[in-house]
């Protein structure tokens, strides 16, 4: 496993407007980016029957996981089954493609085609949706502009609009009601590098007072949609 770095921030707009035009000079747009200038993501999380991914962020468990599945734009064209790994403020996410109907199968309790599949991380999520009743448990959506550096392979990313999806798990429905998780006016800057993280870029960040590691989008829209009651099986 090659674990990356990773700091989170807890930024104002004003503060946010004034790095991006500091690292236009520095980083480019990533070519995925819609000409909006931003693309919108959406993520359906899981957790066991114990919700570990949940608490264990809670208690501050130096070493957990949690899964997810990624689509982007509200589209099926590309559908991620994600495992992010993370120790302190290092991380490792591992992913595998699905289809709309590989989807379909999930959400209708059938795990037993990803035991076949060449993916790995398919045959671990098959483990902990049979062994550990992993279960989906909320959509979170967000809208995100991202910088990257070939150097030090960083990735900048501002996080705008984190909302939770309320009254459905419908990953593919655009339409679902949903309700915002931030504080008015603030949004979420996070920063990823493998080897190091440049001087001129180090120096742009936020101070150190600014950075937040205890939350996560997860356990924010858990929060907010209550989420992390016991539900039954």
């Amino acid at each position: 496993m090659k674990f990356r770095h990773e700091l989170k921030y807890l930024i104002s707009y004003p503060d946010a407007a004034l790095i991006k035009m500091r690292l236009n000079d520095l980083l480019e747009k990533d070519v995925h980016i819609n000409p909006e200038g931003f693309y919108t993501v959406r993520s359906l999380y899981f957790d066991d029957y114990f919700n570990s991914a949940y608490n264990e962020k809670y208690m501050g468990v130096m070493s957990r996981q949690k899964y997810r599945i990624r689509i982007y734009n509200y589209s099926d064209r590309v559908i991620q089954l994600e495992r992010k790994i993370k120790s302190n403020r290092y991380i490792y996410k591992q992913s595998a493609p699905l289809t709309r109907a590989d989807v379909d199968r999930i959400m209708q309790g059938e795990y037993a085609f990803l035991l076949g599949s060449s993916h790995n991380t398919q045959q671990v999520f098959y483990y902990e949706c049979v062994a550990k009743m992993m279960r989906p448990r909320v959509i979170v959506d967000y809208e995100r502009e991202p910088y990257i550096l070939d150097a030090g392979t960083v990735r900048v990313t501002f996080d705008t609009n984190v909302r939770a999806g309320v009254g459905s798990l419908d990953i593919f429905n655009s339409k679902i009601a949903a309700v915002g998780t931030l504080d008015p006016g603030k949004l979420i800057m996070e920063v990823k590098y493998t080897e190091f993280l440049p001087n001129l870029v180090r120096k742009i960040l936020p101070p150190r007072s600014s950075e937040f590691s205890a939350v996560s989008k997860y356990v924010l829209c858990c929060d907010k949609t209550l989420y992390k009651r016991r539900l039954p099986y």
